[in-house]
């Protein structure tokens, strides 16, 4: 399912939600997104999102990404890239990890600017080591949903523990979770009435064409 090109429009509208629900809790400081350096750190569909969001509010975006591929992918879209992760850092207001393999690390923090924000796509384990700096920094709870790390010449702020920040806005993406809620069906289905070898299985191009024909013709009338 992860891979499937029926998840593409929700992995699309959760990367607009997690820039959205960063930008209400940077709001509620007083800050604003706009005159601060963004660093996306991880290119996949959801970092490719989260970094078109940011550009369309007028923020100025550089990814990283481990992955060769998709940094050319990144600069074919008009980003800045960067070619380590210390760069991607260096002036950013704003990190926004999206690699679900521990995008910052406990050695990374340091680098991380004073004041920025930091938020995740998802779970703060899978994004940041962030058990390994608690003896190093202080921490105060701004609110419920931010977090101030801070210790002798250095701070910045955690967004909802580390965990995905889109959450506490419901993370809603409309209409097109259906789509993902029929193919997981429909692969049930096949299981079910099939007998498949010890494998990873795909559902059939056909199978996701009609169920993308029956949703559009449902939510939008064409077929």
């Amino acid at each position: 399912m992860a891979r499937s090109p029926l998840k593409v429009p929700e992995d699309f509208l959760v990367g607009q939600s997690v820039v959205f629900s960063a930008e209400a809790l940077i709001r509620s400081r007083g800050d604003i997104l706009y005159g601060r350096g963004a660093a996306v750190i991880g290119f996949g569909k959801l970092g490719s999102s989260v970094a078109g969001m940011l550009h369309a509010r007028n923020v100025r975006v550089t990814v990283y990404d481990t992955d060769p591929v998709k940094l050319t992918h990144a600069m074919a879209q008009g980003f800045h890239t960067a070619p380590s992760l210390r760069q991607a850092l260096c002036g950013a207001g704003i990190v926004i990890c999206a690699t679900g393999n521990l995008a910052l690390r406990r050695a990374d923090f340091a680098r991380v600017p004073n004041g920025a924000y930091i938020a995740s796509v998802t779970s703060s384990d899978d994004e940041m080591e962030l058990e390994e700096i608690k003896s190093a920094y202080t921490r105060e709870h701004l609110g419920a949903n931010i977090t101030r790390y801070s210790r002798t010449g250095h701070y910045f702020y955690v967004l909802n523990g580390g965990n995905a920040v889109n959450f506490l806005h419901g993370a809603s993406v409309g209409a097109f979770i259906f789509l993902v809620q029929a193919e997981i069906l429909a692969a049930v289905s096949l299981l079910a009435n099939r007998e498949h070898e010890t494998a990873h299985h795909e559902l059939p191009s056909d199978i996701r064409e009609s169920i993308a024909a029956t949703w559009l013709e449902h939510f939008t009338g064409a077929a």
